[in-house]
């Protein structure tokens, strides 16, 4: 069911104004900043394991959590943030932390290769006994990611390896054989992480079990009931009372209605379209399509944002998108961003391209300010002058987040096919990627997106003819283009302007 590929973050060069300043802005300024912050908010030195342990820096609340046991999570999307920046521009003193902290966490993992610092640290004895609340597999996810950023932006597999210890452990512990426990995390994010190292390393442990914890979710007996039982707790003590909290009312085939928190669904909703891609899954892509209609027809701000709930940072009912009190959270729209390439990839459809770019320009770049050290975590759409971005947040999950979006934008600009290169976004980006049996350089020109003026030229060497796939935006009603001068017939595909031909040296798209 693949019919397309994105291109690596790492194969593209960001050469327009408005991008290449944000991701200078992000090199110099956004990573060593936050750098600063996860050292002053002690979530650096966690990793360390400090013996005696130390108090809780943010104190339990009344139903006994506490934000720290996520604080790996955050250690991982820094990295991945500072490694899509070095791809960008190769920065010696942020390459030198970043080992320092592979080196901790190395030290710090258990010999059964089992890694999450709060839990080796103050509760050993719990291991994988709340995965409901407290994050374990999420924080693997982030670490994983950052690894597979790491590696894939300096070639160093010191901390994928690491990782590989960890997902073989958890390979070890999850899954439907005897003796293995059926679970899966209450916050989605491994999946996609595993599905990231599977296109890095090529080793299908990792795509089977990522199928495993998105087929898994939401079978009978439900496992969160299972595990709370197992802890004694009895079933009025879970506060968000109900499973579509975590997407895990049903078994994800059957839903259609997006509910609950937002990052959750989105970061769930990525993974199934990728892996409708990789097994040809008509099910998962059904489920997807149903899903992507609820949420763009009937509870997604017109800025790109997703959830009016500050309760359950998510969904309440169709058409429910007040102003002055929505949650918009800048993680769902940049997980929105990931969810709309997947999409692309199942089907070249102009649809999901808009709204990634919708997504991406305002509520997903609206949460990092212009200075690169001040964030929103809420996207009011309405403001009585009180509601101001933050230069920390107790939860920063946000921070790193838009970060590491910003510095991989790289990667949702090209969509590559056996004898097809789909452009998704304009801004200014050359890459060299295989096509039709030999290579082309496109270098793309512009100064979008204040201007609409685009330049594309072509280098092919060896290739047969292909065809070059242009989005025309849906808010595009006067679109124009030549090749070599000569005007073309303006014959759309869904959103996509399709120019089949043998191209030649210098040829010329406007």
């Amino acid at each position: 069911m693949r019919v397309y590929s994105s291109v690596p973050f790492q194969q593209v060069k960001i050469t327009g104004p408005f991008w290449h300043e944000r991701l200078e802005t992000v090199l110099t300024r956004t990573i060593p900043s936050q750098l600063k912050m996860l050292e002053k908010s002690e979530i650096r030195g966690s990793i360390k394991l400090p013996k005696p342990v130390p108090p809780l820096t943010i104190p339990r609340a009344p139903n006994g959590f506490t934000v720290q046991v996520f604080w790996d999570s955050d250690i991982g999307k820094w990295i991945e943030a500072a490694s899509y920046a070095l791809s960008h521009r190769r920065d010696p003193a942020i390459e030198a932390e970043i080992d320092a902290m592979v080196e901790d966490l190395g030290i710090a993992q258990a010999e059964d290769g089992y890694l999450n610092c709060w839990y080796l640290q103050r509760e050993p004895e719990n291991r994988w006994t709340n995965l409901r609340d407290n994050h374990e597999l999420y924080n693997a996810g982030h670490l994983l990611e950052g690894a597979v950023a790491y590696y894939q932006a300096t070639g160093k597999d010191r901390f994928l390896k690491i990782m590989e210890r960890f997902c073989d452990h958890i390979a070890l512990t999850f899954g439907p054989n005897p003796g293995q426990k059926r679970g899966y995390c209450g916050h989605q994010e491994i999946e996609l992480a595993l599905l990231r190292a599977w296109h890095a390393t090529g080793q299908r442990k990792y795509l089977d079990l990522a199928t495993y914890f998105i087929d898994e979710r939401g079978a009978q007996p439900h496992y969160f009931d299972l595990e709370r039982e197992a802890r004694g707790e009895a079933a009025k003590s879970y506060g968000q009372g109900t499973y579509e909290y975590s997407q895990s009312h049903l078994p994800v085939r059957q839903q259609t209605k997006v509910v609950g928190h937002a990052v959750r669904a989105m970061y769930m909703y990525t993974a199934m379209a990728e892996l409708a891609a990789e097994h040809g899954d008509a099910a998962l892509k059904a489920a997807c399509e149903a899903l992507w209609r609820d949420v763009t027809e009937r509870r997604m701000y017109v800025t790109g944002g997703f959830g009016p709930s500050e309760h359950n940072e998510g969904f309440t009912k169709d058409f429910d998108l007040p102003n002055d009190t929505a949650y918009a959270e800048t993680c769902a729209s940049v997980a929105m961003v990931f969810w709309a390439a997947r999409m692309l990839n199942l089907d070249l459809d102009g649809q999901y391209a808009d709204i990634l770019e919708l997504a991406l320009y305002n509520n997903s770049l609206a949460g990092l300010s212009q200075d690169g050290e001040h964030y929103f975590y809420d996207n009011k759409l309405e403001s009585d002058g009180s509601h101001h971005r933050w230069a920390w947040h107790r939860c920063p999950c946000c921070t790193m987040n838009v970060a590491r979006l910003v510095a991989s934008v790289a990667g949702y600009f090209y969509g590559l096919a056996d004898t097809e290169i789909a452009v998704h976004l304009y801004g200014g980006a050359t890459t060299t990627l295989p096509v039709a049996g030999g290579k082309v350089t496109l270098t793309e020109t512009s100064d979008y997106p204040w201007d609409g003026k685009i330049r594309i030229a072509l280098d092919p060497i060896g290739t047969g003819p292909f065809t070059l796939s242009l989005r025309i935006p849906s808010w595009c009603q006067t679109a124009k283009a030549r090749v070599n001068g000569a005007p073309v017939t303006m014959e759309t595909e869904r959103g996509y302007l399709k120019i089949t031909r043998s191209w030649q040296p210098g040829d010329v798209v406007e």
